[in-house]
């Protein structure tokens, strides 16, 4: 990122970028597997929420920034867009030089705890079943596990419906806000601090939203009540070229996307048991969801209306966020259904109970979050 400040050239600007996707594409996935492996099912959606709502106040945050930071603009030769890349990188490498001492793979290693908190927190996750309360070594079936189980794949379909639409959201917004009459140099703030309100107002829903869905313990019925708010807000920027309805459209679209997003993650880890699985199905399921990024930088064409773009975004929410949660929810019922009614015990007839412990979500008294 810091390099990014720097380049003189396309290819240039190519090598900084590749270089910022390889060490930052493990990030997201880390994090949630992390936070996945210290707080209960029923506390983990929250967590993710104020972890993910990071990204949606990095919109709002950074449009304050970058709106400052471009008073650079000339310092020491550089224009004011690279400095926003410099500074905005030496504060992250900071982070990341500080997060070596103070982050612990899981709680039984943890040194900033006693043993008696350590004791604490691996008999509350052992009390809701989690493997991450006991050791794990990884072992070549949980990577066969994770690749043969329906879930991952579902998984994957439905976070790929708010992933590509979020990319799409950062890079439309600029120009919704540019196509609202700010042509002035003195605009180029004012742009900027219009992006903040859309980006604050997804923070706190995403946040109130997890809790939510923790507190009520249902995730499926929150991304098919969330998924029409973006819908409808990308049908606003569909239907019009009325730079204030657009406005408003955006409010909507992050209203509706940012929230699903880490409600999704904790929905996939609440139904993935085993260490090294669930680390191997968050990864496949949130690489897969960034992949659609792909899309989203390739869709949008025909300023300002960006018909294939907004229709793409809005197939995307339908078929995905909203659609693939509504199957996800009722297999995950039916399944704990046949489970209620002993249709899996003889699944560990004979098996001792380390075994039967080694089975995972198999095991047939492991039930779903729907």
């Amino acid at each position: 990122m810091v390099g990014m400040g720097f380049v003189r050239s396309w290819d240039g600007l190519m090598a900084a970028r590749w270089f910022l996707g390889v060490m930052e594409a493990g990030l997201f996935p880390g994090v949630n597997y992390y936070l996945s492996c210290w707080y209960k099912r029923n506390e983990f959606a929250v967590r993710a929420a104020i972890f993910f709502s990071a990204a949606a106040l990095s919109g709002s945050f950074g449009g304050l920034l970058a709106a400052a930071i471009q008073g650079l603009d000339g310092t020491a030769g550089r224009p004011g867009w690279a400095w926003i890349f410099i500074i905005e990188g030496v504060i992250t490498v900071a982070v990341g030089l500080a997060s070596f001492w103070m982050v612990h793979d899981f709680p039984a290693e943890a040194r900033f705890l006693s043993p008696d908190e350590r004791a604490r927190v691996l008999r509350r996750l052992h009390g809701d079943r989690q493997a991450s309360a006991q050791h794990e070594d990884f072992q070549w079936k949980y990577l066969a596990q994770a690749l043969a189980d329906w879930k991952t794949y579902l998984g994957m379909v439905v976070y790929m419906g708010p992933l590509m639409p979020l990319y799409s959201f950062s890079l439309f917004l600029p120009s919704i806000i540019a196509n609202m009459g700010f042509t002035t140099d003195a605009s180029i703030v004012k742009n900027q601090l219009l992006s903040v309100p859309p980006y604050a107002g997804a923070a706190v829903l995403t946040v109130l939203a997890g809790w939510l869905s923790d507190r009520h313990q249902r995730r499926g019925l929150y991304n098919l009540c969330l998924a029409p708010l973006a819908v409808a807000g990308f049908s606003m920027l569909l239907a019009t070229t009325r730079p204030g309805v657009q406005y408003a459209g955006t409010f909507l679209a992050a209203l509706g996307i940012y929230p699903t997003i880490p409600i999704t993650i904790a929905w996939v880890a609440n139904n993935v048991e085993g260490v090294y699985k669930r680390g191997i199905v968050l990864g496949l399921v949130i690489g897969w969801g960034n992949l659609n990024g792909v899309v989203s930088s390739n869709i949008f064409f025909h300023a300002p209306r960006y018909a294939e773009g907004h229709a793409t975004v809005i197939a995307y929410l339908v078929l995905c966020v909203w659609g693939g949660s509504l199957a996800m929810l009722l297999l995950l019922r039916r399944e704990n259904r046949v489970r209620r009614a002993g249709g899996r015990d003889a699944a560990v007839e004979g098996l001792s109970q380390k075994d039967v412990d080694e089975l995972g979500d198999m095991r047939p008294d492991f039930l779903y979050t729907t």
